[in-house]
């Protein structure tokens, strides 16, 4: 059994921004996988849930409920219950260092100032889990962008909504988790990694 927890913020308001792409990317694959059901709210874990199966494999899609600060909570709750070791669980999140569209597959790295995968590291006890960070850095470099995020507080941007003009760049990287979350339970991490890393 593989969990695949995507990290956001609860609530209508939180829908389509930036430090919400963890939630996206698990929609997508609820919504694109066949035979997932829908989500499900799960007060004893703390999350909305979606199961399947991927090549005989039980699949577990998760949205912690709890906040991004603290969605180590819902992880660790899950992780005891199935009593999944750390490489059956792949956390999909935001990354303000990578350009918008972009993905990179990662495992046994820190949490780089993200307080949502900090939150999974400390309640699990490891960072040797696999994430796969979601670039959410403006893919146009342009004056108002540079200008814009050198006064504009990180907490405020990650807030923002995705405009219009990025929402093609937000359906790419959905649509590459998708692809690494395939070859990495077909072939496994290194497949992943070398192809999006």
């Amino acid at each position: 059994m593989k969990l695949i927890i995507g990290l956001g913020n609860p609530g209508p308001q939180y829908f389509n921004t930036r430090h919400n792409f963890g939630f996206l990317a698990a929609n997508f694959l609820q919504d694109s996988l066949p035979g997932f059901s829908g989500w499900q709210a799960n007060e004893k874990f703390k999350a909305l849930l979606s199961e399947g199966q991927i090549d005989g494999e039980k699949i577990l899609l998760a949205k912690p409920q709890t906040f991004m600060n603290n969605s180590g909570q819902a992880a660790k709750l899950i992780a005891d219950f199935y009593k999944l070791e750390p490489a059956d669980i792949l956390v999909l999140h935001d990354d303000l260092d990578l350009p918008l569209g972009e993905i990179r597959v990662s495992r046994n790295s820190g949490a780089a100032g993200h307080k949502g995968a900090r939150s999974v590291i400390e309640k699990l006890g490891t960072k040797n889990f696999l994430r796969v960070r979601l670039g959410i850095k403006p893919a146009k470099q342009t004056f108002l962008a540079r200008f814009f995020k050198k006064f504009t507080p990180t907490e405020k941007f990650v807030l923002q909504k995705f405009s219009e003009e990025e929402k093609i760049f937000v359906q790419r990287a959905t649509a590459k988790t998708k692809e690494a979350l395939l070859l990495i339970l077909k072939e496994g991490p290194a497949g992943a990694q070398n192809k999006f890393n």
